[in-house]
């Protein structure tokens, strides 16, 4: 008697892909050689031939998710600078409408937009999604802003109401200086900084919390000027350090709560307040006719916040 094994057939369809393993032969036991008889030159065993799978729809799923989130980080951030731009104009309407009620005086609306616009801003970042990319859809809004500047400030579309809103004596040209400054800044920070570092965040905390409360402040109880600088106050200078430190914290554990930054808060609270005294001694130097304060300030606190967490 012979052991039978499978053995593949030449004729099979050459459509059909299939294998055999081989294995070596099994033990015979001496005693029940007899049993069977075998051939020493037979070809060896074989298992049974497995046709190989062929390809199904979940081989093709990862492509496809990859694809899929994709879209859903394009649409999700698409979304949010929609919902941001939407905020962004309605902030600026408000004031315009308050303005032009005699609710607010302009140079207070003005201040108001120039504090309001820039921290919201900052705190519309965690809505856009975790790609790459997310910067740059949020960039579309201080874009958009400025490209409106633009528009204004060269007459090309005038717009009374954003005119009265954001310049200090009404005059279209200003938003070629001051509030196109204020926007480039905004992209800057978004651009280089975004999420990753506390630089960002701090500078633009800066430019809009402290210098914009010091500029309040100063107007309304700045009777006593800094010696060297006739057209700046004491209560303008203390104010821009005392908030310029507090709205730089806040928004640091703003961060801190959602997990993007780790910051060792003892450390931290000293490097504000280095920065904050930093950005207050910049913003009182009588430069303003060369260097506005929208640039000055700003790129000071870059340079001293880069310079103490860095260490």
């Amino acid at each position: 008697m012979t052991l039978l094994s499978f053995t593949p057939s030449r004729h099979l369809n050459p459509t059909t892909t299939c294998f055999s393993i081989l294995r070596p032969p099994p033990l015979i036991n001496p005693l029940s050689s007899s049993l069977f008889f075998s051939s020493p030159t037979s070809s060896p065993p074989t298992l049974p031939i497995y046709r190989l799978p062929r390809p199904s729809l979940p081989l093709l799923s990862p492509p496809r998710a990859a694809s899929s989130s994709a879209v859903d980080f394009l649409l999700h951030d698409a979304s949010a600078t929609a919902l941001v731009l939407a905020g962004a104009y309605t902030l600026v309407l408000c004031f315009d409408y308050l303005t032009k009620r005699n609710v607010l005086q302009q140079s207070l609306s003005r201040k108001l937009v120039h504090i309001s616009s820039g921290l919201l801003f900052v705190l519309s970042w965690p809505i856009f999604s975790t790609s790459t990319e997310a910067r740059y859809f949020a960039t579309v809004v201080p874009l958009f802003n400025g490209l409106r500047l633009l528009l204004s400030g060269l007459s090309l579309v005038p717009n009374e109401g954003l005119v009265k809103s954001v310049t200090r004596e009404g005059n279209p040209k200003e938003l070629l200086r001051g509030p196109l400054y204020y926007v480039l800044i905004l992209i800057v920070c978004a651009l280089v900084f975004w999420r990753e570092s506390p630089v960002g965040v701090i500078s633009l905390a800066m430019m809009c919390g402290g210098d914009g409360v010091a500029d309040i402040m100063g107007r309304r109880f700045g009777s006593i000027k800094i010696p060297y600088n006739q057209k700046k106050s004491w209560a303008g200078s203390i104010s821009m350090f005392v908030f310029g430190s507090l709205v730089s914290l806040a928004m640091l554990y703003y961060y801190s709560c959602l997990g993007y930054f780790n910051l060792d808060w003892a450390k931290t609270v000293q490097k504000v307040v280095f920065v904050s005294l930093v950005a207050t001694a910049v913003e009182s130097i009588p430069i303003t006719e060369v260097v506005d304060d929208n640039i000055s300030v700003p790129l000071a606190s870059m340079a001293a916040a880069y310079l103490s967490f860095s260490l």
